[in-house]
Protein backbone atom coordinates (compact mmCIF):
# COMPACT_ATOMS: atom_id res chain seq x y z
CA UNK A 1 0.00 0.00 0.00
CA UNK A 2 1.12 3.22 -0.81
CA UNK A 3 1.85 5.91 1.97
CA UNK A 4 2.29 9.83 1.48
CA UNK A 5 5.77 10.06 2.56
CA UNK A 6 5.37 13.81 2.93
CA UNK A 7 2.86 12.74 6.08
CA UNK A 8 4.92 10.79 7.63
CA UNK A 9 7.12 13.96 8.62
CA UNK A 10 4.83 14.90 12.02
CA UNK A 11 7.52 16.82 13.57
CA UNK A 12 5.84 19.75 11.49
CA UNK A 13 2.86 19.16 13.78
CA UNK A 14 1.38 21.72 16.20
CA UNK A 15 0.77 20.26 19.59
CA UNK A 16 -1.83 22.18 22.09
CA UNK A 17 -0.11 20.00 25.18
CA UNK A 18 3.14 20.43 26.77
CA UNK A 19 5.52 17.86 26.56
CA UNK A 20 5.29 16.76 30.07
CA UNK A 21 2.29 15.67 29.69
CA UNK A 22 2.58 13.31 26.93
CA UNK A 23 5.02 11.08 30.11
CA UNK A 24 2.26 11.44 32.66
CA UNK A 25 -0.52 10.17 30.08
CA UNK A 26 1.76 7.51 28.86
CA UNK A 27 2.42 6.17 32.50
CA UNK A 28 -0.38 6.41 34.44
CA UNK A 29 -3.61 8.08 32.66
CA UNK A 30 -3.39 5.70 29.74
CA UNK A 31 -2.91 2.25 31.84
CA UNK A 32 -6.00 3.48 33.95
CA UNK A 33 -8.38 4.74 31.21
CA UNK A 34 -7.64 1.60 29.25
CA UNK A 35 -9.30 -0.53 30.69
CA UNK A 36 -12.62 1.69 30.81
CA UNK A 37 -12.34 2.77 27.22
CA UNK A 38 -15.08 0.18 26.48
CA UNK A 39 -17.75 2.58 28.65
CA UNK A 40 -16.47 5.81 28.05
CA UNK A 41 -18.07 7.77 24.53
CA UNK A 42 -15.19 8.30 22.19
CA UNK A 43 -12.44 6.73 24.10
CA UNK A 44 -10.79 3.92 22.10
CA UNK A 45 -7.65 1.78 22.11
CA UNK A 46 -5.45 1.89 18.96
CA UNK A 47 -3.02 -1.33 18.31
CA UNK A 48 0.01 -0.53 16.18
CA UNK A 49 3.45 -1.79 15.64
CA UNK A 50 6.78 -0.46 16.46
CA UNK A 51 8.09 0.96 12.93
CA UNK A 52 12.05 -0.73 13.95
CA UNK A 53 10.70 -3.48 16.53
CA UNK A 54 7.57 -4.87 15.13
CA UNK A 55 6.21 -5.08 18.93
CA UNK A 56 2.79 -4.67 19.43
CA UNK A 57 1.60 -1.60 21.39
CA UNK A 58 -1.67 -0.09 21.96
CA UNK A 59 -2.77 3.57 22.86
CA UNK A 60 -5.61 4.93 23.96
CA UNK A 61 -7.36 7.74 21.43
CA UNK A 62 -10.10 9.99 21.44
CA UNK A 63 -11.93 8.84 17.99
CA UNK A 64 -14.51 10.19 15.81
CA UNK A 65 -16.24 8.29 13.37
CA UNK A 66 -18.35 9.10 10.39
CA UNK A 67 -19.59 6.34 7.53
CA UNK A 68 -16.66 4.55 6.29
CA UNK A 69 -14.12 7.08 8.08
CA UNK A 70 -12.07 7.72 11.68
CA UNK A 71 -10.62 10.49 12.96
CA UNK A 72 -8.33 11.40 15.56
CA UNK A 73 -7.27 14.68 16.69
CA UNK A 74 -3.86 14.93 16.90
CA UNK A 75 -3.51 17.39 20.28
CA UNK A 76 -0.13 15.63 21.39
CA UNK A 77 1.59 16.74 17.96
CA UNK A 78 4.60 14.92 17.00
CA UNK A 79 3.84 10.87 18.65
CA UNK A 80 5.23 7.73 18.23
CA UNK A 81 1.92 6.27 17.58
CA UNK A 82 1.10 8.42 14.65
CA UNK A 83 4.27 7.47 13.45
CA UNK A 84 3.82 3.62 13.61
CA UNK A 85 0.66 4.23 12.07
CA UNK A 86 1.36 5.87 9.11
CA UNK A 87 4.39 3.48 8.34
CA UNK A 88 2.41 0.50 8.58
CA UNK A 89 -0.06 2.00 6.06
CA UNK A 90 -2.64 0.34 9.02
CA UNK A 91 -4.17 -0.01 12.45
CA UNK A 92 -7.00 -1.71 14.43
CA UNK A 93 -9.26 0.45 16.74
CA UNK A 94 -11.55 -0.76 19.01
CA UNK A 95 -14.38 1.34 18.94
CA UNK A 96 -16.58 0.62 22.32
CA UNK A 97 -17.10 -3.22 21.79
CA UNK A 98 -16.42 -3.48 18.04
CA UNK A 99 -13.06 -4.24 16.35
CA UNK A 100 -11.91 -1.92 13.62
CA UNK A 101 -9.58 -2.25 10.78
CA UNK A 102 -8.13 0.70 9.80
CA UNK A 103 -6.13 1.44 6.23
CA UNK A 104 -5.30 4.62 4.23
CA UNK A 105 -3.97 6.48 7.09
CA UNK A 106 -3.88 10.15 6.20
CA UNK A 107 -2.37 13.13 8.18
CA UNK A 108 -4.79 16.72 7.14
CA UNK A 109 -2.54 19.96 8.64
CA UNK A 110 -4.30 22.08 11.16
CA UNK A 111 -6.43 24.60 9.27
CA UNK A 112 -7.52 22.21 6.51
CA UNK A 113 -11.50 22.55 6.91
CA UNK A 114 -12.29 19.34 5.27
CA UNK A 115 -16.14 20.11 5.45
CA UNK A 116 -16.04 15.58 5.29
CA UNK A 117 -14.58 15.37 8.85
CA UNK A 118 -17.17 15.01 11.87
CA UNK A 119 -18.08 18.21 13.61
CA UNK A 120 -16.53 18.10 16.62
CA UNK A 121 -12.98 17.17 14.94
CA UNK A 122 -13.28 20.30 12.65
CA UNK A 123 -13.78 22.46 15.56
CA UNK A 124 -10.17 21.06 16.78
CA UNK A 125 -8.72 21.11 12.93
CA UNK A 126 -8.70 24.64 13.33
CA UNK A 127 -5.70 24.31 15.84
CA UNK A 128 -4.35 20.72 15.52
CA UNK A 129 -3.56 18.10 12.83
CA UNK A 130 -6.09 15.42 12.07
CA UNK A 131 -5.29 11.72 11.33
CA UNK A 132 -8.12 10.12 9.03
CA UNK A 133 -8.35 6.54 8.11
CA UNK A 134 -10.68 4.94 5.91
CA UNK A 135 -12.84 1.66 7.91
CA UNK A 136 -11.98 -1.57 6.05
CA UNK A 137 -14.87 -3.82 5.71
Amino acid sequence: MAVDKSADDTSKLPSVFPAWTDRLQIKYVNPVVKPLSRFLPGASVIRHRGRKSGKPYETVVTTYRKGDQLAIALGHGRTDWVKNVLAAGEADVRLFRRELHLVNPRILPAGSGDTSLPFAVRLQNRKVAVLVTDVSS
